[in-house]
């Protein structure tokens, strides 16, 4: 076996590394709902380690606040599944790492989970960088197809969020 996750997740997770060394730029990520597969992809890369700072896996709404220092009443306010919370979450990873650009993700995978308002198949995405206005939030909400499994929703997710770290 030479690698353990797909292809096409290798390939960009390849391209991201690539593209970031060439800048001079580090990354870290901050999952929930992927559950740490953005960092297993980065980390697939020989040579990632010059790149890849870190990765926190958040899943619970506490490992969120504990590991990224998101605001409880923001979760309440908001739910997990939100821009708010995704935004704070990309803030904290480039608060406690030592990175230059950061992605969060936080959705819905299902096949549970969802509502009429976050159905299953929502992901949320935010990023990052150092030196930005914290203020200017860059973060977006895709829906994914209904019918889409767990695993689906979750590769999809990992996808955007590679794409995402490219400079």
């Amino acid at each position: 076996m030479d690698a353990l996750l797909p292809p096409d997740l290798i390939a960009l997770a390849a391209k991201v590394i690539a593209a970031n060394q060439a800048s001079g730029r580090t990354i870290a990520v901050a999952e929930s709902c992927t559950g740490g597969l953005v960092a297993a992809a980065l980390t697939e890369i020989a040579g990632s380690s010059a790149v890849f700072d870190r990765g926190f896996v958040t899943y619970s709404n506490e490992a969120k606040h504990e590991m990224l220092g998101v605001s409880l009443d923001l979760i309440d306010t908001f739910g997990a599944v939100s821009l708010a919370v995704a935004w704070s979450m990309a803030q904290g990873a480039l608060k406690y790492s030592r990175a230059d650009v950061t992605v969060a993700i936080t959705g819905v995978a299902g096949p549970g989970g969802g509502s009429e308002l976050k159905p299953i198949g929502t992901v949320v995405f935010a990023r990052a960088e150092r030196g930005e206005d914290p203020e200017a939030v860059n973060s977006e909400t895709k829906l994914f197809a209904p019918t889409s499994t767990r695993a689906e929703v979750r590769h999809q997710a990992a996808v955007v969020a590679l794409e995402l770290l490219l400079p």
